[in-house]
């Protein structure tokens, strides 16, 4: 294992904590706690396996090694250091651990012990949104759950910021060493703004194994290092009381190097040695081995047992001082050593992540720890010093809700009509303008955040007129420049945030920008913009921040091959699907600049409160001549074209006999008309249908044949029956995303879009290569009215 390298600062206790460091007779009572959360966490797995009727015979499986290491750090945390406005997330393969933890505070029935992996029971992983009992972070995607407390630490400054009701309270992260292999964690780590949260404390259960074995070359030295140079504090808890106080003794110095120098996988294979394996092994052959052998030769064989397992983070004691030398100030990270699967028979094995305890182990286990198998779920007894510690700690924590506020109203049109030509990308910028203009009281929760690119995507002027957040105020050395555009004025009171490039951090930081309705009470408007062809990138932590509840506004921009001279690294062909096809989450793609405010209207609106959701908006910087939309002058028009708007799409152009019908999404739109402008020369009539969400319309189909709730008026007033005509369908996009749409009325189709990667050249060009054109969509036409 490395040599030990420590950095530690004392710090007086933070307000609200506990004492930094327990009495002896505290610990043991402690320690009884420990004993009793290892085994009903390793219960709650064994009746999931072993007990349950399971008629399938699929696997069901539960981690119980992996809950076994992390069993002390947690219990210290819960029943020693946490405050009532502390959040945890914890690794996802420790949630029996919570489980159990959660059910001796009182917060979770007995009646759930027993529905671990069952359906509507207890989750795989820890889950905000589905678990019974609390939990924080909802965590299962390795390295997201991790860097959650990091973006949430930052939405609750800017909450107390903006609001002043934002809280207080550290924010930890436990996590599995393998989770560090997760580039999201560096990527948080390394964000230059992340060096400001004091209130940020990883806690890493460093056993040094992973899924499949002993991870050879792991080194905490290299990790500590990377930390540190990040600006973090960095503790190491890597010897319990008892293997420190043997080093104190003669041959102590010898013993301490030779555990410091051997490979991780060796010291792996003494756990799994019996006492006099260990007198055999453990000195080695090198300089010192006759002083450790002699060492040993003083204890007994439980004692030599004991020695070889008493790592930092298993020991109480160690834990909680660590715990008490927290510098507030700067980010901390604490490493403490454990053994995966400590205190169970499988202790140490290098297969033993998803090993189970046989019945024989469950029933030594039993005895070990003073449980009773035959009642499993038995507490503590009334009045025992371990019952008192539950019910001061569950007294301690007691977190009531915030109380919810409800959002803002959302204006659903500025009743301006944009005229000339320009992008919806550029109206974006407007949108949000106009938006502080005359709904300002809305517009004041409204928060955006991109990582490097708010000029390139419009937001310049928002940026200006709302300035940028930051914990303190900066001063603008470029504020007297005449030729200076884009200011930034950095102070506490600012509305965009600025990451570094990585969108994995933006959009988990969209992620809990968008849950502080629901652990604040708080609700925010949350704008992330990204560029389209990222948006993969981003997917899966802003999917896993949807799922965790939170609630936000993608916007992926400029898309599809609109920066045709860029090539085929900056066009994206997926994100249309991706859009139809992400739960919790609204996608458009919208035409014209005011199908762009309508779209980001009617998202604004679904932010915020439990019945909401997520908003993906798909935009372009192809300017297109907004006088083709056509707007209706007449009122009751107008609003009738926005709610199909925001429904999916409107019949933009209807042919008093059509023979076929062209739906076209997005920044394909003129070509759609262009393409029906030429059909009609040929005596080939066209209604041209704008598809605004291809999302919504296929979620009408589903309603229409009954499979999910909702309504289905929109395809009725944009694809009406007695109008069903052969179909084109055309996006800047693939084209499947639009083949269902043949579907409503069973009629033949063509659909085009970009299949492949990329070119570069004009947009001209790059149109007639993937077959989008106006030429395209009329030979498509003109092969199904033959």
């Amino acid at each position: 294992m490395d040599a030990m390298t420590t950095e530690t600062q004392a710090a007086a206790d933070r307000p609200g904590s506990v004492a930094a460091g327990p009495a002896e007779r505290d610990l043991d009572v402690l320690r009884a706690v420990e004993q009793r959360v290892l085994w009903l966490s390793t219960a709650i797995i064994d009746h999931a396996n072993r007990v349950r009727p399971n008629p399938t015979g699929l696997k069901v499986g539960g981690h119980q090694a992996s809950s076994a290491s992390m069993t002390s750090i947690m219990t210290s945390l819960w029943f020693h250091e946490l405050g009532p406005e502390d959040r945890v997330s914890v690794k996802p393969h420790a949630s029996p651990v919570l489980h159990a933890v959660n059910y001796l505070l009182g917060e979770l029935d007995e009646s759930y012990l027993t529905t671990l992996r069952s359906f509507g029971g207890l989750q795989s992983y820890p889950s905000r949104e589905k678990d019974p009992d609390p939990v924080d972070y909802s965590t299962g995607s390795v390295g997201i759950g991790a860097t959650a407390p990091i973006w949430g630490a930052v939405a609750r400054r800017y909450v107390n910021a903006r609001f002043q009701d934002g809280g207080s309270g550290r924010q930890y992260s436990l996590i599995g060493d393998a989770e560090l292999d997760e580039g999201a964690c560096w990527e948080a780590i390394l964000d230059p703004g992340v060096a400001e949260l004091g209130e940020v404390v990883w806690i890493v259960d460093f056993n040094r194994q992973s899924l499949d074995r002993v991870v050879p070359n792991i080194s905490a030295t290299r990790l500590q290092g990377m930390f540190a140079a990040a600006g973090w504090q960095v503790i190491t808890v890597k010897y319990g009381r008892l293997l420190e106080k043997l080093f104190a003794e003669p041959g102590g110095d010898a013993l301490r190097a030779r555990i410091d120098e051997m490979t991780n996988p060796e010291y792996q294979r003494l756990l799994r040695c019996s006492a006099t394996q260990l007198r055999e092994r453990l000195p080695g052959s090198g300089p010192g081995s006759d002083k450790i052998a002699a060492l040993l030769e003083g204890l007994d064989d439980a004692s030599v047992d004991a020695v070889i397992r008493n790592l930092g983070g298993h020991d109480l004691g160690a834990l909680t001082d660590a715990y008490a030398a927290i510098d507030d100030t700067r980010p901390t990270v604490v490493f403490a050593y454990t053994v995966k699967g400590h205190g169970l028979a499988t202790a140490g094995h290098p297969q033993n992540h998803s090993a189970l305890l046989t019945g024989d182990q469950m029933t030594e286990l039993a005895r070990n720890v003073g449980a009773d198998p035959e009642r499993p779920w038995e507490r503590f007894p009334q009045g025992s010093p371990e019952a008192g510690l539950c019910e001061r700690t569950a007294a301690r924590l007691r977190r009531d809700p915030a109380p919810l506020q409800p959002p803002p109203a959302v204006p659903t049109d500025f009743k301006r009509t944009p005229t000339g030509s320009g992008s919806t990308q550029q109206a974006l910028g407007r949108a949000l303008l106009d938006l502080t203009r005359q709904a300002p009281g809305t517009a004041r929760h409204v928060v955006t955040v991109s990582p490097d690119v708010a000029s390139t995507t419009n937001l310049g002027g928002w940026l200006n007129k709302v300035g940028t957040w930051s914990p303190t105020e900066r001063r603008d050395w470029f504020a007297d420049d005449a030729e200076t555009i884009l200011h930034w004025r950095e102070q506490p009171g600012g509305q965009h945030i600025e990451l570094g490039i990585a969108e994995t951090n933006l959009v988990g930081l969209l992620g809990e920008l968008g849950a502080t309705w629901s652990r604040w009470g708080r609700p925010l408007m949350p704008i992330g913009v990204v560029y389209d062809p990222f948006v993969g990138r981003a997917l899966e932590p802003w999917s896993f921040g949807m799922y965790a509840g939170g609630q936000s506004i993608l916007v992926g921009t400029p898309s599809g091959v609109s920066l045709a001279p860029e090539g085929g690294a900056h066009q994206s062909v997926i994100t249309p699907s991706i859009g139809l096809e992400q739960p919790g989450c609204t996608a458009y793609e919208p035409a014209f600049a005011l199908d762009l405010e309508w779209c980001l209207l009617a998202g604004l609106s679904r932010l915020g409160k439990p019945d909401g959701g997520s908003t993906y908006l798909r935009l372009s910087t192809r300017s297109v001549d907004q006088s083709l939309a056509g707007v209706p002058a007449d009122p009751a028009a107008r609003e009738r074209r926005r709610r199909q708007t925001v429904a999916g799409g409107y019949m933009l152009r209807r042919h008093a006999d059509p023979s076929l019908t062209i739906a076209a999404a997005g920044a394909m739109v003129p070509e759609a008309l262009a393409a029906a402008d030429r059909l009609a020369e040929l005596g080939v009539g066209a209604d041209v249908v704008s598809v605004t969400s291809a999302d919504l319309l296929f979620r009408a189909v589903r309603a229409r044949q009954g499979l999910e709730e909702g309504s289905d008026w929109i395809l009725g007033q944009i694809f009406p029956p007695e109008r069903a005509r052969p179909m084109v369908t055309v996006l800047d996009g693939h084209p499947h995303t639009l083949a269902f749409l043949a579907g409503i009325n069973q009629v033949p189709s063509r659909t085009l879009g970009v299949t492949g990667f990329g070119q570069s050249g004009t947009l001209t060009d790059v149109h007639r290569h993937h077959g989008i054109d106006a030429d395209g969509i009329v030979g498509a036409a003109l092969d199904l009215t033959d």
